[in-house]
């Protein structure tokens, strides 16, 4: 019975945490025109940090933290991983601003196939047959893209490149994902502030400068930073790691949907074959997961009747 219930409460938390990140491009726009994407990119950063570390406090978390700045490599290792992240988020601000939204939902598609490469070439995982084939058919719809129709999705594979080895270096480092954000927002903060001090000097901030609207949207893009990230740290210790990777796809499905018919964005012949593409890719590569999950459990079941 307990066990019924912590799934539930993990699809619950999986689910929300993936629907509230595919509602960013709809939050980034609300914050209207009036507001620079760069802006919007410090007011993340500094609202984050604060908020993080407004939460470690709170759960009395703060030897963690104070055990990270005292390891040299560990730190070098989030400063990599925090410039990642401000240019996964600097990108993505940029094109939900853009009427880029189906870009950034192809780059979020791909992230996964990617992440499969980047373990082959950097972690010495294996690939399977059919992970070998997922990451060849999705290649193959960007490649088409590109030569047959002159498009390359940079956006797409910013994104999906700058999340892709963000994760592999977060992989690498032994520090759980809130500490290890907060570390990346303070990190940012001194710049971020910097950033924002120019902006008054110049008289460009809108911040403290708009309607109290604009003022809590800002704000409160700490808020959709955090929450999410909390809520997904919730899933992941209440889910399988096949059942948790389902959920994923429900972000850029979001911002797909988004794009078309909130914001009006053409899905192009080019971008019907590099989804489809990308999407058969991503049904061989949850399928040869969920098998693989199946496989595991059925031998860990066998083991423990034996």
């Amino acid at each position: 019975m307990t066990d019924g219930r912590e799934t539930r409460q993990g699809m619950i938390s999986a689910t929300s945490a993936f629907m509230l990140w595919g509602f960013l491009p709809l939050y980034f726009h609300l914050i209207g025109p009036r507001v620079s994407t760069w802006e919007m990119l410090i007011h993340r950063v500094i609202w984050a940090a604060a908020l993080l570390f407004v939460f470690t406090l709170v759960l009395g978390r703060g030897e963690r933290l104070r055990n990270v700045f005292r390891q040299p490599r560990t730190m070098a290792a989030l400063t990599l991983s925090a410039m990642l992240i401000a240019v996964n988020w600097g990108v993505f601000i940029w094109a939900v601003t853009h009427n880029h939204v189906l870009e950034s939902s192809l780059g979020y598609y791909i992230n996964p196939l990617l992440n499969v490469l980047l373990g082959f070439f950097f972690l010495g995982e294996r690939l399977r047959p059919l992970q070998s084939l997922a990451v060849a058919i999705a290649a193959g719809g960007v490649m088409v893209m590109i030569l047959a129709f002159g498009q390359v999705p940079w956006i797409s594979l910013v994104l999906a490149s700058a999340f892709a080895i963000y994760g592999l270096i977060r992989k690498q480092v032994n520090v759980d994902g809130a500490t290890g954000l907060l570390v990346e927002t303070l990190i940012l903060s001194p710049f971020a502030l910097i950033w924002l001090a120019m902006l008054y000097q110049h008289g460009t901030a809108a911040f403290l400068n708009s309607n109290l609207k604009t003022n809590l949207l800002l704000v409160g893009a700490g808020a959709v930073t955090v929450v999410p990230l909390v809520l997904f740290a919730a899933a992941a210790r209440r889910l399988r790691l096949g059942t948790l990777g389902l959920f994923q796809y429900i972000t850029p499905t979001a911002h797909l949907l988004t794009g078309i018919f909130l914001f009006g964005e053409i899905f192009t012949r080019a971008d019907a074959i590099t989804f489809t593409c990308i999407w058969f890719g991503l049904a061989l590569y949850t399928a040869d997961n969920w098998r693989v999950q199946r496989s595991m459990a059925t031998r860990s079941a066998s083991n423990l009747t034996s």
